[in-house]
């Protein structure tokens, strides 16, 4: 029957190979940086707290060293999130045990290059996916996609249950680092920006065996109005050059408490109805904000902190490496409620609710 809520089948992940310890990232960021700052050396503790200890980048440290234009970061892009989307999705379709002929969509999200035909188009050949498969290519949305990306892929997966869907997430964050940028937002992205790609096959109610993820049960949306200046992309010779203006910690204190309220009372829930929070680390002051507004002690997103020490900020594709350590952990207990959000370009808020 149409109308169903769908489930998550499965989450898996992929990372390039190069790791770059906090500490190489914080001696790259004194070489990029040591030419428009003078005193830069006073600049660098932000390495230090914001709770990263390495990454992973689809190019090499010596890389980040060399001037480069638009043109070969792009055609890196396209190269790199074709092989890194690839692992995931078939990662996620294994796990599922979910042939490829049987997707019905593919929704696809990224915000850290561009490819016309979009990527998601590549991907059918190389996983196997039929050719009448639905492609559903979303830019631009940022650290917000994962979860926008889900509720949009789910909401696709209620209407059409006879088919699961893939939606994939891939980031190369560090291929839009710009070297000599004169920014303190730039210097700041590469203390925090990593590469990464997820992966999640969603399935309608007659797909659901016993031991399937949470259902989703719906999302809500909202983007502020003047505040589009917060976060985004300035588009130079070089590439994508970071905008990061306000703070958004502060953001988060003043308007997502009535924001949440509302996301709640639009599925029927009440604060004290939700047990798990999977939420997407912008930085650890971000989370701090978030912990106080969940009305959670610090530290209590664990999983969201654990994934931004291990693997820094990948924009879109972090909450889904959050979403598949909660899975694995066995923390939750059947009919627990959760809630998946996430803040973006817009600037804006994204929430997805679960029961599990």
């Amino acid at each position: 029957m149409r109308g169903q809520n769908p489930r998550i089948l499965s989450v898996a992940t992929s990372v390039p190979r190069h790791r770059i310890s906090q500490e190489t990232a914080k001696d790259l960021a004194r070489a990029m940086f040591s030419e428009v700052y003078r005193d830069v050396e006073r600049l660098l503790p932000v390495f230090d707290n914001v709770d990263i200890e390495g990454r992973n980048f689809c190019v090499p440290v010596e890389w980040f060293h060399e001037d480069h234009g638009f043109p070969e970061k792009n055609a890196l892009y396209v190269e790199n999130a074709l092989d890194l989307s690839e692992k995931a999705a078939r990662r996620a379709l294994d796990r599922a045990g979910v042939e490829p002929e049987e997707v019905g969509a593919v929704f696809f999200v990224s915000t850290t290059g561009i490819s016309t035909p979009s990527i998601d188009s590549q991907l059918l050949p190389r996983l196997g996916l039929s050719e009448e498969t639905r492609r559903v290519p979303i830019w631009g949305l940022g650290c917000a996609a994962g979860a926008s990306g889900l509720s949009v892929a789910a909401d696709h997966a209620r209407l059409y249950p006879e088919k699961p869907v893939l939606f994939v997430a891939v980031e190369l964050c560090g291929l839009t680092f710009q070297k000599g940028d004169r920014s303190k937002a730039g210097l700041i992205s590469t203390a925090l920006f990593a590469d990464g790609a997820a992966a999640v096959v969603l399935g309608g109610p007659e797909r659901v065996a016993e031991d399937a993820g949470p259902e989703l049960l719906g999302s809500y949306s909202t983007t502020w109005t003047g505040t589009e200046d917060i976060m985004g992309w300035e588009i130079v010779e070089t590439g994508f050059k970071v905008r990061l203006s306000r703070s958004v910690p502060d953001l988060v204190r003043n308007r997502m408490p009535e924001n949440l309220e509302k996301a709640l009372s639009s599925v029927g829930l009440a604060r004290d109805d939700v047990k798990h929070f999977v939420t997407h680390p912008g930085g650890s002051k971000v989370l701090d904000a978030f912990e106080e507004v969940f009305g959670l002690e610090r530290g209590g997103l664990a999983f969201s902190r654990e994934v931004l020490r291990e693997h820094g900020n990948m924009s879109s594709v972090t909450i889904l490496f959050i979403l598949e350590r909660f899975l694995e952990s066995g923390d939750a207990s059947p009919g627990d409620h959760g809630v998946l959000s996430a803040l973006g370009p817009g600037f804006s808020a994204e929430h997805v609710f679960f029961r599990c």
